[in-house]
């Protein structure tokens, strides 16, 4: 295996002050050629509404099928937190992560489940992936029920 150089993993590493701030990492997939989901669930996804600077929280259900590179956990987690002090509507939050972490380890196909909890009393989920699943990938249910509130 090559050598990895990786600045945030095993070391003190601060919440960036912003997405556009937060540095995601990869490490070489070590089963390059075998088709395989990986799962980042986000129960706790924090970001700001960007008119009234209130609170907004998701969980977030991302998968994605490796091809050449895996995102390093602790610096998703860290450009995750990074959201907390954003301002930014839920719908941009949603595919700007899909996005930078496409651009980051350039998956065979990702998706994004955003389960945003109401606000205003509507609750609003952003769904988005890169393609078609390719054929022969297990795809379970993203395994996060539509909000029904009190009923």
């Amino acid at each position: 295996m090559s050598e990895i150089n990786l600045t945030q993993l095993g070391q003190a590493a601060a919440l960036p002050d912003s997405p556009d701030k937060a540095v995601l990492e990869t490490v070489p997939n070590p089963h390059p050629g075998t088709l395989y989901l990986v799962r980042f669930t986000a129960p706790e996804f924090t970001s700001l509404c960007p008119i009234t600077g209130q609170p907004d929280f998701a969980q977030l259900v991302i998968d994605y099928a490796p091809e050449g590179a895996l995102v390093e956990s602790k610096s998703l987690k860290l450009f995750l937190g990074s959201f907390r002090n954003h301002g930014a509507f839920h719908e941009d939050c949603t595919i700007a992560i899909a996005k930078r972490l496409v651009a980051a380890c350039r998956p065979k196909w990702l998706r994004i489940g955003g389960y945003w909890y109401p606000r205003g009393g509507i609750p609003i989920d952003v769904f988005w992936q890169t393609g078609p699943v390719p054929d022969g990938l297990w795809l379970p249910d993203q395994g996060v029920a539509g909000y029904r509130g009190r009923g």
